[in-house]
């Protein structure tokens, strides 16, 4: 019985790789606000694919650095049948496969993904925002592919931002330059265009305007809780799921303009230049080559009085966040326990390394996160480099959402361990995807769900990415994790009938049910809250 399950499974797999890939390619054309486009419909899937199309300008000339500007009208029609270029970013992770065959700073392109019914209207609708630190990441991956969501009847886009110095770079002369008085947060600009450019077009698609919920993982994630603080935001959007990650301290915080204006004016003299009109004269290959040389990873955002107008605990303790339901949580074991210890989970590494990095109160982190056997070390370690990578800031966002929202929150933890890696020479990436394995570094094996793991799952994608030696119960944990994402989307509240119940949680809990999602998916009453409320102070130190 086993062997014909995963047989079955096999079959699937091989006819939605295959659909996935082919389109059975016939053409689609519609009208959207800028001018006729022509897609490609799948009579085998029952979708038809957009993508490639423009929300706004190119941003490149004396438009790099500008907040982006509506896109021009075209006459006739435009084709949008393969993936725009990809943001102009460095190779940084190493484990992220684009289907997109150009990198180029004219990169403002989104991509949809629609169910073909001709008489479809009013779909709910999904904005997926891709991670990457805001250094890299496209939305022509496999893992964030529309076509499983959309064959529940979705209407699914995934959005192209700048990056890296092209998206967050801050200077003094080009606030001067800006309408609003201030510079940076461009790729958050790009993402709230193209926002705009759904409200505007997504009734042509089947969508309906009034139902558009926004996801992201990692930086997607930490996308999703800017837009919800954001004033520019508000309205054109519903509902927000995020997968690991806000902007919160100490996870890609905005800071004062002036501090980003100043790491700009820091830039500009390192690199040799004594202008923004010189560095806006390079190409965008050099302007790449000369960031990378300097070794930086991105800029941070800034509280521009703009996009932002204060950080993101202020904006949600005024109550000044878009008022929507949320599904938020975070993976088992976000980043490994030796990002922490920098050596051996030994009992003297690891108190060494808890005395330096919390001297005043290095008794109570030996309480929440203990060290009675080598494998409790591993799991303290693990569950402290994740919360301090990643975690907290997400629990964090939760936190304020539950508290200052009167609308429902889903919290869960994603615990699905993946599967070992069908070629061995390879080792799983940060980001999610693969990389060469350093034979000299031998590192354990993973003790719980790793950062950017549970994609492929919730979007329904294990049939596009092969690295894996999927089984039966992956599948079976990504059915249920996509059909709650998909219920949110929907309605704005995960459960339906055949899963396990997911109550919302209460502002007054002190320990909320949390949706363990795994093979058996089940609630439990949060078991860590208290390391988080000691992070949360601790943190909150000048």
């Amino acid at each position: 019985m086993k062997k014909f399950i995963l047989f079955a499974y096999g079959i699937f797999l091989m006819n939605c790789i295959l659909t996935a890939q082919s389109y059975d390619a016939g053409t689609v054309k519609l009208k959207i606000q800028n001018g006729i486009i022509e897609g490609l419909q799948d009579s085998q899937t029952g979708l038809q694919y957009f993508l490639g199309i423009p929300f706004a300008k190119p941003p490149v000339g004396e438009l790099r650095w500008k907040a982006p500007q509506p896109c021009d009208n075209w006459k006739g029609v435009r084709e949008t049948k393969k993936f725009g270029p990809t943001p102009m970013q460095t190779e940084v992770f190493g484990d992220m496969k684009f289907r997109s065959d150009t990198m180029s700073e004219d990169c403002l392109y989104l991509n949809v993904w629609s169910p073909t019914k001709k008489d479809k209207k009013g779909l709910p609708v999904l904005v997926y925002f891709y991670g990457g630190g805001f250094v890299a990441g496209d939305g022509s991956e496999y893992r964030y592919d529309g076509a499983s969501m959309a064959q529940k009847g979705i209407v699914v886009l995934t959005v192209n931002y700048r990056l890296n110095i092209f998206g967050f770079f801050a200077h003094p002369e080009l606030s001067a330059e800006a309408s609003y008085k201030a510079s940076g947060n461009y790729g958050y600009l790009d993402q709230n265009a193209a926002l705009k450019w759904v409200h505007d077009n997504i009734a042509a698609f089947g969508g309906d305007p009034q139902r558009v919920t926004i996801a992201g993982e990692s930086a997607g994630s930490i996308s999703v809780s800017a837009q919800m603080a954001s004033p520019l935001s508000k309205g054109l959007f519903s509902a927000a799921i995020g997968e690991s990650g806000a902007a919160i301290k100490p996870t890609l915080s905005p800071v004062p303009l002036k501090k980003g204006e100043q790491e700009g004016i820091d830039f500009v003299k390192q690199v040799g230049k004594s202008s923004i009109a010189e560095l806006r004269a390079l190409s965008a290959e050099e302007l790449l080559d000369v960031y990378a040389k300097t070794n930086r990873f991105g800029f941070p955002s800034v509280i521009d009085g703009y996009f932002f107008v204060n950080s993101l605990p202020e904006t949600f303790m005024a109550g000044q966040q878009a008022q929507v339901p949320m599904l938020v949580g975070w993976n088992s074991a976000e980043i490994p326990g030796f990002a922490f210890t920098q050596g051996p989970y030994s009992e003297e590494q690891y108190l060494k390394k808890v005395k330096e990095a919390y001297p005043d109160d290095y008794d109570l982190v030996l309480q929440l996160y203990p060290y009675s056997s080598p494998g409790e070390i591993e799991l303290s370690a693990t569950a402290l480099a994740s919360d301090r990578f990643i975690s907290f800031s997400t629990w964090k966002w939760f936190d304020l959402q539950r508290k200052y929202s009167k609308q429902p929150v889903y919290r869960y933890l994603f615990c699905r361990i993946r599967p070992p890696l069908v070629d061995n020479s390879l080792a799983s990436g940060l980001a999610g995807g693969t990389v060469k394995k350093d034979e000299k570094s031998q590192t354990p094996g993973p003790i719980g769900a790793p950062h950017a793991s549970e994609i492929e799952y919730c979007m329904g994608n294990l049939y596009l990415v092969d690295d894996y030696g999927w089984t039966a119960d992956d599948f079976k944990v990504s059915e249920t994790m996509e059909n709650y994402f998909a219920n949110f989307i929907k309605t704005g509240n995960p459960n339906s009938k055949g899963l396990v119940v997911w109550p919302a949680v209460k502002p007054e809990d002190e320990n909320p049910p949390v949706m363990n999602i795994d093979v058996v998916p089940k609630v439990i009453n949060a078991t860590d809250d208290d390391r988080y409320r000691f992070l949360d102070k601790n943190y909150a130190r000048p």
